[in-house]
């Protein structure tokens, strides 16, 4: 069976990332690029599309709940500053485990990334369909809604819209936005009639096999595949894609910041703690938890480090600077949506466009949607980009196909076929499941994973003490115990379903690293010679 906690040495890890010639990544990646990098993943779906979610969970205390995944992130960040620094390969928390704790929980961790990477890349492409259709609208074209999203999500669309004009109809005076709106809309879709049932089908009109209607979301699906192409092409080529990118949607940012200030009603904050956290803790802490996807951009930057031209130096400035400059602003904007909008009345798919919108302000909602569309873009570029580096460095190590996952492009220096795999689970996903539900998934494997660093720095710490550690993680151990601490009372607050999928998914992973990873490693080879 061979030793499956057996790990790999830091001098055979040093010396892949002294590897050089074609068939290596190319290292072309400066402190701006990586900075802008982690900003670009982070900055999106977390203030374009999740805090409406948010604010829906933990009431205008989102502005707390974006607080507490900043502080959970930030002591991981500071853990995978000194892995990424000390040993910059492209396999992020997979290659620090490997070296740390062994062999199998380096399986497990590189299995559970897929639900970081892949499937955080199918949330946004979820959420850029979302925008889109808002864009559109801005030229009164209107999307089909089978096709604008997943049959779940198009169906509520249509209730919605039903219900919408059911309130409008029955009191012309309410204005959308405020409590009384939000209860009356609540009143009608909690029990609606025949006839409000059969105009949302109408609405809807989609097409049927079986009997079954069916949805598929078409912009959802286009836009994977395009971000896939792009990294195909070239890392050079995606890191000035994405930095173009990040100065636009930093600068949309702003703009919400400086224009909603003006139109925030500071009653929708509430008067005491129980209208100010509706849910209490408990819903602060769920909110954290949903919330959380908006900040792993900067564990993506990792996956880069390969790429990094001086990564020892570089590492630690990209993630910690990202992490810290995008902490603010969402703490920012998070006040000015539930300063602007009752917290029951939030759009969820796409909240701050809609929160102008319903203030007459359409020029501005239309500089945030197009912000919007820039910044979420810019997100699923660095999402599917860690994924293929980690599926890469788990195919060098021999727990995948090599050819496949492994085969660098010989002209653009990327992994090309595990880079178009991943697109394409990516568009998949997004274009027929709810993004609710992707994005649970996302956060609970983001959170394991964070946990698994932190206990790995804990543990190469006293393995290993004397290494140089170009940049080393402060206040040892209480930054990492803190660190477990933060991200796992998140991962608890997630609920019970999400630790069933979370399990599902590892028991699929583990019956993977049985039946082909551990007869392919070649840690595994070298510990049991070539016949083993």
């Amino acid at each position: 069976m061979g030793n499956i906690f057996a790990r790999k040495s830091m001098e055979s890890l040093m010396s892949e990332a002294n590897e050089h010639g074609e068939q290596t990544l190319e290292r072309s990646l400066g402190p701006f690029a990586l900075t802008a990098l982690g900003i670009g993943a982070v900055i999106g779906a977390g203030i374009f599309v999740l805090s409406g979610l948010g604010a829906k969970t933990a009431g205008p205390a989102l502005m707390l709940a974006f607080v507490l995944s900043g502080l959970g992130c930030a002591f991981a960040g500071l853990c995978y500053a000194e892995f990424a620094a000390m040993i910059p390969l492209a396999g992020s928390a997979y290659t620090y485990a490997y070296a740390t704790l062994g062999e199998l929980f380096a399986w497990i961790i590189g299995w559970d990334l897929t639900l970081e990477y892949a499937m955080g890349a199918s949330t946004v492409s979820s959420g850029w369909s979302n925008t889109f259709v808002e864009f559109l609208a801005i030229f009164h074209l209107k999307f089909p809604l089978w096709l604008a999203y997943d049959h779940w999500t198009g169906l509520k669309k249509a209730f919605d819209a039903v219900g919408r004009a059911a309130v409008h109809a029955s009191n012309p005076d309410l204005l959308p936005g405020t409590k009384a709106f939000s209860d009356a809309l609540a009143a009608v879709l909690a029990h609606p009639s025949a006839q409000m049932v059969a105009n949302a089908h109408a609405l809807l009109n989609a097409p049927t096999i079986g009997g079954v209607e069916i949805g598929f979301n078409l912009p959802a699906f286009f836009i994977a595949l395009v971000i896939t192409t792009v990294l195909v092409i070239g890392i050079k080529e995606s890191a000035n894609f994405n930095a173009g990118i990040v100065v636009l949607k930093v600068a949309v940012v702003l703009f919400v910041l400086g224009l909603g200030s003006h139109y925030v009603n500071k009653a929708n904050w509430g008067s005491d703690w129980h209208t100010f956290a509706p849910f209490g803790m408990g819903g602060i802490g769920l909110a954290a938890g949903l919330v959380f996807f908006s900040y792993i951009g900067f564990d993506a930057v990792s996956t880069t480090a390969q790429e990094a031209k001086n990564p020892q130096r570089d590492m630690p400035i990209g993630m910690i600077l990202s992490l810290a400059i995008c902490t603010l602003l969402y703490i920012g904007v998070a006040a000015v949506l539930t300063g602007m909008v009752y917290w029951p009345d939030v759009n969820i798919e796409a909240p701050l466009v809609r929160a102008f919108l319903d203030r007459n302000l359409n020029s501005a909602a239309n500089v945030i949607t197009i912000g919007s569309l820039a910044g979420l873009t810019s997100v699923m570029l660095v999402m599917l980009l860690g994924q293929s580096r980690v599926l890469y460095s788990m195919a060098k190590d021999g727990l995948l196909p090599t050819g496949f996952f492994g085969a660098i492009h010989p002209r653009f220096r990327t992994p090309w076929k595990g880079t178009i795999l991943a697109g394409i689970l990516a568009a998949i996903v997004g274009s027929v499941t709810p993004i609710d539900d992707i994005g649970k998934m996302v956060n609970i494997g983001t959170l394991f994973a964070f946990v698994i660093v932190c206990i790995s720095i804990m543990v190469l710490r006293h393995k290993d003490p004397d290494r140089p550690r170009p940049f080393r993680t402060p206040f040892m151990p209480v930054v990492p115990i803190l660190g477990i601490l933060f991200n796992g009372y998140m991962m608890v607050e997630l609920g019970a379903a999400n630790w069933i999928r979370l399990i599902v998914w590892l028991i699929i992973g583990l019956f993977v690293y049985y039946f082909y990873s551990r007869k392919h490693s070649k840690v595994q080879r070298a510990l049991n010679g070539p016949g083993a």
